[in-house]
């Protein structure tokens, strides 16, 4: 999606990987996707591992080879010094793209040249400076070319406003030019967006607001990341451990009831103490998204939303509706888990915990290579040799090193191969990051290699399918090679639990953020009380009469940063429903199913994500994609009761 105020920081670029010209709303979402996963239990893996080693112990073949970027730093500083000698050239066209269709065409190739070589900067720098980030060099390259692409950020502003002011049949005139034929829909869908567009001093105006908009945002960060001082609790040996959100997950699923009542109650008493500033940052927040949606003209901010990535209205209410209409599947898997657990009362600090206990899936990183090349078997052999590439040829970053970032992610600049940067940990948890991480590379290594420049980059809303349909492959691969009673319960499990936390936690979320912005366009005040009424009464109804909803969950709502960029999370239980549906197409053979699939993974941005999806065999407009979804969670939760019988 392209804005006519595109956000660019250096957080969206390190973490989204997209071109600075392409940036848009997704992709700042996409930092708190990110930032789970850093701040989640593969950063924990940093604290209870033994010290890491420095970066030179480790084997060359478990690095990746940024060398297939630049060779040296030295032919970095040559691009660098290149593009600083021609981005001012891109200023010579303000006030003249209606002159010509010559004139534009050309503005649009010096863009996307001088965007290409500043994707492959901004990636080599910031991909260095992740190995080791106690390397000064490299801070101060990744430093450098955050600066330079704010200064050629600024100097293009004017294209967008000024492409939107050429007449429409003009402009569709130099469209038909066969010069122009490459451009056709990056234009179409700019000018879709033309009766919300504003007059240019409006837009200046808008523009201009946009700090002080950003401001519930940043505060809500530096208040939860900085302010908040989280209790110390007592872990399972007895010794002194703060709750942090960094922390939580791994507290939950432990093993000791008192450690996760005590987690739960700590954080989100920490949060319920700050109640009334939280639901006033939240508020303010909305009350942004409502200002934005009114001022472009849009009937409310939901659709404000989905408009800026071609996705009907009914893809988020069928999600809803949908999912409310089978969530007597999760009351039967919440009923599992309370029998499964031994608990005559089943609590919300429960439904982390593993329900199958003493199993230990130890997978080395060799073996874990193996089992995501076996499971993707079903995509045919170009998948394969393409995938077979990656785990060899050094695109991924193995191991942990001191310094290093922690978490997990794919990212790579156009015209190279992608990367993928892991901490990797002989676990189940491991095999399933390296198969999901390669699932986005191969999408972006397909997107690239098939598309041009201006269609390489995929949105978030079809990003998460590609990782997804991996995961669902290596499930099915290991549960058809371990004979195993308890593993294949393990596994079950962690699928189920996968499902419940990205399609009906997800949803619920979703449901959530609908609720509360149609209230506050009402003119409704959104009270902590308001809020936590509302996020209590969802989770009562989406856990069901098995699970005893406790009353301190009423304030979770104000530790999802997600909420700070509306109407963001449907993505995540739409993407995993259309992937599960993908999944099930390719494992069934269908006809056409793979190759269909393939020939998704090869579009971009080429069409609309809803389009793509639906050329791939998904139709998200309609609800059978997460119905089939659903089905599948029910397969899954009926294999696990019998296996528990």
């Amino acid at each position: 999606m392209l804005q006519t105020t595109p956000i660019l920081t250096p957080e969206i670029l390190i973490i989204a990987g997209v071109s600075p010209f392409l940036s848009g709303k997704d992709n700042e979402a996409a930092i708190w996707q990110i930032r789970k996963i850093k701040q989640g239990e593969m950063a924990l893996q940093s604290e209870t591992a033994k010290t890491p080693p420095d970066r030179e112990q480790l084997a060359e073949q478990h690095k990746w080879r940024l060398a297939d970027i630049y060779a040296t730093d030295e032919k970095w500083e040559e691009d660098f010094r290149s593009i600083q000698q021609q981005y001012p050239d891109l200023a010579g066209f303000q006030g003249k793209l209606g002159e010509s269709w010559q004139k534009l065409l050309e503005c649009l190739k010096l863009r996307e040249k001088i965007g290409e070589t500043l994707e492959r900067l901004y990636v080599y720098a910031h991909m260095r400076k992740d190995e080791d980030n106690n390397q000064v060099k490299y801070q101060a390259m990744a430093d450098r070319v955050v600066g330079l692409s704010v200064k050629i950020q600024s100097i293009t502003a004017y294209i967008v406003p000024e492409i939107l002011e050429l007449p429409e049949g003009l402009l569709q005139l130099w469209m038909n030019q066969a010069e122009m034929a490459l451009y056709q829909h990056f234009l179409e869908d700019m000018v879709r967006l033309r009766p919300h567009t504003l007059s240019a001093k409006e837009e200046e105006l808008v523009a201009q607001v946009g700090e002080l908009a950003n401001a519930p945002k940043t505060v809500y960060r530096m208040l939860v990341n900085a302010d908040l001082k989280f209790p110390v609790i007592k872990d399972e040996k007895g010794e002194g451990i703060e709750v942090s959100e960094a922390k939580y997950t791994h507290l939950l699923r432990s093993r000791d009831r008192r450690v996760r009542q005590d987690a739960f109650s700590s954080l989100l008493g920490t949060y319920k103490d700050k109640r009334n500033t939280l639901a006033g940052l939240l508020s303010t927040s909305i009350k942004k998204d409502i200002f934005y949606s009114r001022a472009r003209k849009y009937p409310s901010a939901l659709e404000a939303e989905l408009k800026g990535d071609h996705i009907p209205l009914e893809v988020y209410s069928n999600l809803i509706k949908t999912v409310r209409e089978n969530l007597g599947l999760l009351h039967s898997y919440v009923k599992l888990r309370k029998r499964l657990l031994g608990l005559e009362e089943l609590r919300m600090y429960d439904l982390y915990v593993p329900m199958v206990s003493q199993v230990d899936i130890q997978v080395p990183y060799e073996e874990a290579k193996k089992m995501v090349l076996g499971s993707a078997r079903p995509l045919g052999q170009e998948y394969m040799s393409a995938l077979r590439e990656g785990l060899e040829a050094r695109w991924i970053d193995v191991y942990e090193n001191k310094g290093k970032t922690s978490g997990a992610y794919a990212w790579g600049a156009y015209g190279t191969h992608p990367f993928v940067l892991l901490n990797y940990q002989d676990s189940l948890d491991g095999v399933f990051t390296l198969a999901h991480e390669m699932g986005h590379a191969l999408h972006s290594y397909y997107s690239s290699r098939e598309q041009p420049y201006v269609y390489a980059h995929y949105t978030i809303f079809a990003a998460e399918v590609a990782s997804t349909v991996n995961e669902a492959l290596l499930l099915h691969y290991m549960l058809s090679n371990r004979e195993d009673h308890r593993e294949r319960m393990y596994l079950l499990n962690y699928y189920l639990e996968q499902f419940r936390g990205t399609v009906f936690r997800q949803t619920m979320f979703a449901e959530f953020e609908k609720i509360i912005h149609e209230k506050a366009e009402a003119g409704e005040a959104l009270t902590p009380d308001v809020l936590s009424g509302i996020y209590y009464q969802l989770n009562k109804d989406y856990y069901g009469p098995h699970l005893t909803v406790d009353q301190d969950i009423e304030i979770e709502w104000a530790r999802i940063p997600h909420f700070y960029s509306a109407f963001y999370v449907y993505k995540y239980a739409t993407g995993f429903s259309a992937a599960t549906a993908l999944s099930r197409q390719v494992l069934r053979q269908e006809e056409g199913a793979a190759d269909r699939y393939l020939g998704f993974l090869k579009s971009g941005s080429s069409d609309y994500s809803i389009n793509l999806l639906k050329k791939a065999g998904v139709d998200m407009t309609s609800p059978e994609p997460v119905k089939r979804a659903l089905e599948v969670f029910a397969d899954t939760l009926g294999q696990m009761e019998q296996l528990a019988n």
